[in-house]
């Protein structure tokens, strides 16, 4: 088996890597090639890259290239880790929006769409080699911002799932809390990437116990805590766990206030990937080091081996939350939505598995987001001023004509250089 990383040289890679010889029974890879443009910084990952697998008794060959279409020839899976503009675009995406009065995140609100307007075109061209290369190949996006990046892919007609790393992230709390292994996990996990709530958190399998009552009644202070929500917020929810991601929603102004009084977390991870590329040029360092956790992207190789042994092999857990199409799952989204939802994925790809009627709480949200979306695909990927005006005006964190005008304004001259259309 063949498995290429575009965006190899990313700090994140080595999570990744211990995470392939660690379960190199679940997913047997005969060679690993990860691509990546920054030839010195991806030698760096390469040489530890190479050093973790021998430390663990891999015997998987690793190949750095800067050459795409080499990389991808003949790949079974490739899996998608980029920022297009590295940590100074995330930077930018994480300040201005703060002008406005709005949330500044990299996946969310106004930087999200300035990320997915860089992001979208150069993935497309990426899937285009892939298909060249193999069409039979499965491409995993792990991209940022993954809804509207899968999304893309599929509409292109390219064999793309999305993954991201929050529902395996809940897994391994809950199963913390409850003393039972992540395995006998369940989560009924509803909405868009970065927009979810736990609804049920099930023992056993799909059909199995719900304990989501039980779970917030011994440790609902210590889940709220770990959001930086109200507890009696999950409450007045109607007894559902949503998303870290929700604060933005649910305490906008409280966020937009915190933002504007400390370094952002764009400072705080170029910060990081300095130290840790000094760590990787260490030629006596053969396991990822401690500082990585900190990095982001917990669990990330756990969700990624599982998603890619079911694919290519159908072995492992069947039941996995991923991105993908809707296809009627949630009756009031169109079908060519990209939703994520826990699914049942094989070597056919993932089938949503179905889901009860939906608390108009959430539904109206979902919908809303689900069309800013869909403004912000046709930005991507047709340009002009007016489409991004078009999706920010939709956006429920912006909404209002002034803003959405500045908005623009700011996205455009801080992305020129990363957009064909200026």
């Amino acid at each position: 088996m063949k498995l290429t990383v575009v965006g190899g040289g990313s700090t994140y890679t080595p999570e990744l890597i211990d995470g392939f010889a660690r379960l190199r029974d679940t997913l047997p890879i005969e060679e690993l090639v990860l691509v990546d443009p920054a030839a010195e910084r991806l030698e760096l990952v390469g040489g530890l890259a190479r050093r973790i697998f021998a430390r663990q008794g891999h015997g998987g060959r690793i190949v750095t290239t800067s050459d795409l279409d080499a990389g991808v020839e003949g790949a079974d899976a490739v899996l998608l880790q980029l920022r297009v503009g590295g940590q100074a675009a995330r930077q930018q995406d994480e300040t201005w929006p703060l002008e406005c009065g709005c949330v500044g995140q990299e996946t969310t609100g106004a930087g999200g769409l300035a990320k997915a307007l860089r992001t979208v075109p150069v993935v497309l061209d990426i899937a285009e080699h892939v298909r060249r290369a193999n069409p039979n190949a499965w491409i995993i996006d792990f991209t940022n911002p993954v809804g509207i990046v899968t999304r893309a892919l599929l509409q292109a007609g390219h064999k793309a799932v999305g993954l991201c790393n929050v529902a395996i992230g809940f897994q391994r709390k809950f199963a913390d809390l409850l003393d039972v292994t992540p395995s006998e996990i369940h989560l009924d996990h509803l909405g868009l990437n970065h927009l979810t709530w736990e609804t049920a958190v099930r023992l056993g399998g799909p059909e199995g116990e719900n304990v989501l009552p039980k779970l917030l009644g011994e440790h609902g202070d210590t889940i709220a805590a770990d959001l930086r929500l109200p507890p009696a917020l999950l409450d007045r929810l109607g007894g559902v766990i949503p998303s870290y991601y929700l604060r933005y929603y649910y305490a906008h102004d409280e966020v937009v206030r915190e933002l504007r009084t400390k370094p952002s977390r764009a400072a705080e991870v170029a910060a990081m990937e300095k130290q840790l590329l000094e760590m990787y040029g260490d030629p006596a360092l053969d396991e990822k080091p401690e500082l990585l956790a900190r990095r982001g992207g917990a669990y990330y190789s756990e969700a990624a081996v599982d998603l890619a042994a079911a694919l290519l092999g159908g072995t492992g857990n069947p039941y996995q939350v991923v991105n993908t199409y809707n296809g009627g799952t949630l009756p009031f989204l169109p079908d060519d939505a990209v939703i994520e939802v826990q699914a049942a994925v094989g070597p056919a790809g993932p089938r949503p598995l179905p889901i009860p009627d939906v608390d108009p709480l959430f539904a109206g949200l979902v919908a809303n987001v689900t069309a800013y979306e869909e403004l912000a695909l046709e930005a991507a990927l047709r340009g002009g001023r007016d489409r991004v005006f078009r999706a920010l005006l939709a956006h429920p964190l912006i909404g209002q004509y002034e803003y959405a005008d500045a908005l623009t304004d700011r996205l455009v001259a801080h992305n020129r250089e990363h957009l064909a259309w200026t």
